[in-house]
Order: structure tokens, then C-alpha cells, then sequence
């Protein structure tokens, strides 16, 4: 085995980007070397700032290949022969051996032989090829080459066993030669390997080649720093891989701020800190608040310990949240529901009118969804009128993503109702899959709204329905939220009430049955979602098809609470040994009825009861069964309905073993069929056994 070592050396790549590279450059890289007959041990990929690099231990060369291809009989049509050398790259059958077989005769076999190929040869076509096809989200070109890169490509190492594997990309030679850090170790290093490449970088070059190993260097530093003056800092994961792509050589820095910001928001503070500047909050550990520092990861050691970084930082810091105080105090000089008319002016599409108009369209609905859920209608009601309106503060429109935050606070410092300042800030929740759901009930209501607002009216109007990856006004997030709002606050619901209810308070010109297609899109569009949801969430798919086939109750769809619930409890039930025995008899007894019905059609109507003694009990256990799936069913008790089922194990394995379905008297077959199909009817009440696997 033979080292293979890749570096592509650029401009800075975007730090968002660099992880996901490495991900796509090692499966590229493995991918083709094993396609190409090598093994591959050890395979090790890095990324940085300004590079990505790739080792792994592979053979000098790949392995000579002999396959046999069976062909026809010796014999068969001509077409079957030609077929047959065609496929196999032969010219003749003459090249084709014959082999005898004792129970099938003579047939042709080609032998292909493939010789093996030198690594060097096949790394330097691969390198290219993944190189003019990376999967960049966004690329460049640069000079007068056409080749596309993140940033101008600036060098290429590729060495396999010490020695450079020629090629050319854009313009770039590959070669021996790197450079480290810009300003501390900047070379160039003539490398022989991965041992010299890493000595020299992270030597004289100043590159920490790892980014996990720049992540700990900064949380170290960062806690360090902090401690050091009796702080602490406010961890982020997101900001610590962000700045990690930053920085080759990171050095921490604690900063000071003016005091006097302080008296900002919190949420502002750190909003500033780390979207706009990259900076980490640090808090007084004591008080738990905020403290007047910050810490600054600079990609350099610099002569004065980094004072003047810390200072011209700081001066940045200070512009940007003297800018917020200035927006707070003319936030201020007007209460939130005072902004409730501005929103007339900001158009939310051009078919729905504007922000105010779906406010006023949420508090309605607001307003009736709230005794479901246990909030008070007249705080629905008044939080969904006030939930939107920060959207045309000062505040907002420059910090976005405080929408809601921004509202609840000033609500609070007016002295509001605390259920509605929590409404205010709640209702876009869940904004994803791992974002908090409401549980306040005043704040579920007005969430609930706001997403069945959204839902109905754009397939109302149809447009701007998701198709494939387009999604512009998130349709696919309000729709998981509206499901997650209802599981995790187990709310039985009925989806249709709510979207019959939206149109009916906001379309009262026109009859709600006239959005009756519009409805059933979106309930198919929300089980999907809802399948979706169980999927992610490890569940088995089939149980939730099987619940999903028989969704109804009165005539009205399950709510999707009781969908999630029901396809938990099924789940549980088919791994215990009476669900997979119960299984069993339910498609022994659907195997049968389908076969009878190739044959001629099902005998209609009920079942007598059976003569026999084990026929008798079966139709017995149904009767008594089907009672209880009833009773338990209309409350709501789905566990005591599969139990309930489950009861027929035993009389349903009694029958199959002792009576004879097919039976040579007709009268008696039918009424067996019948009871089959009885045993089908009354597992359905609960699931469509049909659709689970096994």
C-alpha cells in the first residue's frame, strides 16, 4: 500500500461550505478509487479556510480482472448469440468458450480479462473529473479558464507514494508546494507526504488543518479567557463551527463594550454579536445576565496581545447597538397595538391582501379555535391582533430575525397580559424540526391560526403550492408545524372543522362547500406531511398507511393526534406476540377471500352462527369484540380496542386449525366466507391489516 495525499489549495472558502466539502470530496475520491478496482485503508479528510485535503493508503496498483459471462445454449437463434457477444464486447462467437453442463448441455461463456491499471494513471484522470464536477452551491470562475471553483484555485498537491501524479486543472499544475498562513508562515513548503504536510503547516505554517481541532482551541481559549476575569462564556455551537472555518491560526480575545448597551434587549445584544460580527456573548455567572464583554476569534498572534483588535472591534460592536437604541427609543415612542394599522401598508400577497388583513383572519379564527385548546377566546382573540405588528417596527425591519421577540417586549414593558405577550413571540413556533412547540394555551391557538391562515387561503387561491424543492412562502413548515402543535399538545382536532371554520369566518360572501376540493388538498397534503413526520421520527411506515386507510370516524377524517396516536399503539401491538400471531389469522383469512373472489363473486350479508363448535366461538368472540372496538373506539381509547382484538387470537387460530373453510357444502362455505370476511370488517374498524408488511 501506497500513500495517496490530495490538497486543493484556494481563496477563502466559505465557512458554511468547507464541512460539507470534505464530506463530498472523500465520498468522490472514495467512490472512484474503489470503482476503479482499489482498496482504500485509512482515508482521513480535512478542511480549512483556504483548503481541503484528502489521504488514504492505497495499492500501487489496481488488480487484473478475469470474468466469466454465461451465454445461450449452444444452438440457440441467432439472435440470441448476437445479443449475447454484444454485451460481452466480443466480435465472434469463435471467441466465446463452450462449457457442458449435465442437465443443460453445452453453452457459451466469454471470458473477459481486463488487465490492471497503474494508481498513478487512474488518480489522474479521477482528480480532474471530481474536480469539473464538485457539487459547489455556488462557484466561480476565474482567469481566462472556464474551470469553476468556490474561489480561484491557487495550487494543487498530489503525491502518491512521495512522488506527483501529473495533471492540470484551470490552469493549476499539480504539484509539491503549499503555502501556510497568510501573514505568520506563509512558505511555500515542499511536502513528500501527509507527515511533512502536517509538520510544515501546523509548524512554520501556522494552519490548524483540522476544524474540529480549531473548535477546541476555541471553546479552550474562549473559557479560558473568560474565567480568567471571573466570566462566562455563552456557548453557541453554530457561531463556534462558523468561526472555526474562519480562522487557520485562532486566537481568542476578550473585548469590552460600553456598559450602557446593557440596557438593550438581550436577544438584540446577541443577535448584533453574532450574526453581524461573529462575536461571542459572555454573562456575569453570578447574575446570569449579560455581561459589557464579548469574545472575538482573530485568525492571528498579534504583537500586543491583541488590544487593538479587541478595540477596533469593540468601536464596530458600539455602532451597530447604538443604531439599536436608537431604533428602540422610536419603537417606543408608540405602544405595539399602535402599529396594528401600519400593517395596512405591507403587502403579504397580492391575491391575500396585506399583513393586516390575514391579523384580522387569524383573530377570527383565533378567536374559535381558542375553547378547543383551552384558551380564553377574548386573549386569542386580542394576541392575534397585536402578534404581527412588530413587523413594522424600526427594530424588526433591521433585526428580521427578532420578529415576535421584539413585539413581546415591548408588550411587556406596556404592563400586557403575560398569555399574550407569550402569544405575541410563541405563535411563529415550531419555525423547524427542532424549534420548540407552544404550550401555552393562548399561544397554541394563535400558532394554530396563523399556519391554518396560511394553508388554506394560498390552496384556496391555488398558487404557490410547494412543487418539488420550491416552497416560497413555506407551506410544507406551517403544515408540520400544525402537526406538531396538535401531537405534542394532544389535541384531538378534526383538520376539516378548522379549515371548513377558515372559510367560513373569512369567506362569508361565498358557501365554505365551494372550497371543498381546496380542503381535501390539504388534508392529503398534511397525512403526507404527517407520514413524513413518523418517518423522521423511526416509526413504521406501514402502520401508518394502515391507520391512514382507515381514517374515518363518522364520516369525519381521524384528527392527526389520534393518527399518530393510534399508528404508535399499532406499532406496539404488531411487535408483541399475540399482534404478529393476530397478523397472521387476518391474512391467512384476507388470502382467502381474495383468492374466492377470482372465482366468483364474495357471498353478501352477515355470517350465521356456525354449527360447529369452533366456528361458533369465533363468531361469538367477533360479536363481543366488535362491541367493544365500538365502545372503546368512540372513547377514544384505541389501547382498549387493540386489546380488545386481540381477545380473537386465540378462537381465530382455533378455527384455521380445526374447521375446514372450503368446505364441499355450500351452504356451510359461505357462511364461512362470511366470517372471514367479519374477521376483515372488525380489524378494520381499527386498521387496514392489509397494508402492514409482514
Amino acid at each position: 500500500m501506497a500513500e495517496l495525499l490530495l490538497e486543493i489549495f484556494s481563496e477563502e472558502i466559505p465557512a458554511r461550505m468547507q464541512v460539507r466539502a470534505a464530506e463530498d470530496l472523500s465520498k468522490m475520491m472514495i467512490d472512484g478509487l474503489t470503482k476503479a478496482g482499489l482498496k482504500i485503508e485509512g482515508a482521513k479528510v480535512l478542511s480549512g479556510p483556504r483548503r481541503l485535503t484528502f489521504v488514504a493508503e492505497v495499492p500501487l496498483r489496481s488488480p487484473d480482472v478475469s470474468e466469466e459471462r454465461k451465454g445461450p445454449r449452444v444452438g440457440s437463434p441467432d439472435r440470441a448469440i448476437e445479443g449475447f457477444l454484444k454485451g460481452a464486447g466480443l466480435s465472434d462467437v469463435s471467441e466465446a468458450e463452450i462449457q457442458s453442463d449435465p442437465k443443460k448441455g453445452e453453452y457459451y461463456v466469454a471470458v473477459l480479462n481486463s488487465e490492471g491499471r497503474n494508481t498513478t494513471e487512474i488518480v489522474s484522470e479521477l482528480v480532474p473529473d471530481i474536480m469539473r464536477n464538485f457539487p459547489w452551491p455556488k462557484s466561480m470562475k476565474s482567469g481566462a479558464s472556464s474551470f469553476r471553483w468556490v474561489r480561484p484555485l491557487q495550487g494543487i498537491i498530489c503525491l502518491l507514494d512521495g512522488a506527483v501524479v501529473p495533471f492540470e486543472v484551470g490552469g493549476i499544475k499539480s504539484g509539491d508546494m503549499t503555502e501556510g498562513h497568510r501573514k505568520h508562515g506563509k512558505g511555500g513548503f515542499k511536502i513528500n507526504g501527509f507527515d511533512s504536510y502536517v509538520k510544515s503547516l501546523e509548524g512554520e505554517g501556522y494552519v490548524v488543518l483540522s476544524h474540529n481541532k480549531r473548535k477546541e482551541l476555541i471553546i479552550e481559549q474562549a473559557r479560558k479567557a473568560c474565567a480568567d476575569k471571573g466570566l462566562e462564556l455563552v456557548e453557541d455551537e453554530g457561531l463556534l463551527s462558523e468561526v472555526a472555518g474562519l480562522a487557520e491560526w485562532p486566537v481568542v480575545i476578550l473585548g469590552n463594550m460600553d456598559p450602557s448597551f446593557l440596557e438593550l434587549p438581550a436577544e438584540v445584544i446577541r443577535l448584533s454579536m453574532r450574526t453581524h460580527q461573529k462575536y461571542f456573548a459572555v454573562r456575569d455567572p453570578k447574575s446570569g445576565e449579560l455581561a459589557p464583554n464579548f469574545i472575538v476569534v482573530a485568525n492571528q498572534d498579534a504583537p500586543d496581545g491583541g488590544k487593538a483588535i479587541a478595540a477596533g472591534n469593540s468601536r464596530v460592536l458600539s455602532a451597530r447597538l447604538a443604531d439599536a437604541k436608537f431604533f428602540q427609543s422610536e419603537d417606543a415612542k408608540k405602544t405595539l397595538a399602535e402599529y396594528y394599522d401600519k400593517l395596512d401598508t405591507v403587502v403579504f400577497h397580492k391575491k391575500l391582501g396585506t399583513i393586516k388583513d390575514k391579523a384580522e383572519r387569524v383573530a377570527a379564527l383565533a378567536r374559535e379555535l381558542a375553547p378547543k385548546v383551552g384558551a380564553d377566546p377574548d386573549k386569542a382573540e386580542a394576541a392575534a391582533k397585536l402578534a404581527k405588528n412588530d413587523l413594522v417596527t424600526q427594530m424588526v425591519i433591521e433585526f428580521t430575525s427578532l420578529e415576535g421577540q421584539i413585539g413581546r417586549l415591548m408588550y411587556e414593558r406596556e404592563g400586557g397580559d403575560p398569555d399574550i405577550a407569550v402569544a405575541i413571540e410563541d405563535h411563529y413556533k415550531p419555525k423547524g424540526p427542532s424549534d420548540e412547540v407552544p404550550t401555552n394555551p393562548v399561544a397554541v391557538a394563535v400558532a394554530l391560526a396563523d399556519k391554518i391562515d396560511s394553508l388554506f387561503e394560498f390552496f384556496a387561491i391555488a398558487e404557490e403550492q410547494p412543487t418539488g424543492s420550491k416552497d416560497p412562502y413555506a407551506l410544507r413548515r406551517a403544515g408540520l408545524g400544525i402537526l406538531r402543535l396538535e401531537i405534542e399538545n394532544e389535541l384531538a382536532l378534526s383538520p376539516r372543522w378548522y379549515f371548513e371554520m377558515a372559510a367560513k369566518l373569512n369567506h362569508s360572501d361565498l358557501n365554505y362547500l365551494e372550497f371543498a376540493d381546496a380542503i381535501d388538498q390539504i388534508e392529503g397534503f398534511l397525512s403526507l406531511r404527517l407520514e413524513n413526520l413518523l418517518k423522521l421520527s423511526g416509526h413504521r411506515m406501514d402502520t401508518v398507511s394502515a391507520v391512514s386507510s382507515a381514517n374515518f370516524q363518522e364520516g369525519v377524517g381521524l384528527s392527526h393526534y389520534r393518527w399518530h396516536e393510534r399508528s404508535l399503539n399499532l406499532e406496539t401491538f404488531l411487535d408483541s406476540e399475540e399482534g404478529q400471531n393476530l397478523l397472521a389469522g387476518y391474512k391467512r383469512a384476507a388470502n382467502i377471500l381474495k383468492a374466492e373472489a377470482k372465482k366468483s363473486e364474495l357471498p353478501e350479508g352477515l355470517p350465521n352462527r356456525p354449527d360447529d363448535p369452533h366456528g361458533a366461538a369465533l363468531f361469538d368472540a367477533l360479536q363481543t369484540a366488535s362491541s367493544k372496538i365500538t365502545s372503546a373506539l368512540e372513547d377514544e381509547n384505541f389501547e382498549k380496542a387493540m386489546l380488545s382484538l386481540a381477545e380473537l387470537r386465540a378462537p381465530i387460530d382455533a378455527f384455521f386449525t380445526e374447521v375446514q373453510v372450503i368446505s364441499s357444502d355450500s351452504a356451510v362455505k359461505e357462511n364461512n366466507l362470511r366470517l372471514l370476511g367479519l374477521i376483515r370488517d372488525t380489524a378494520r374498524q381499527i386498521a387496514d391489516f392489509e397494508a402492514i408488511n409482514g
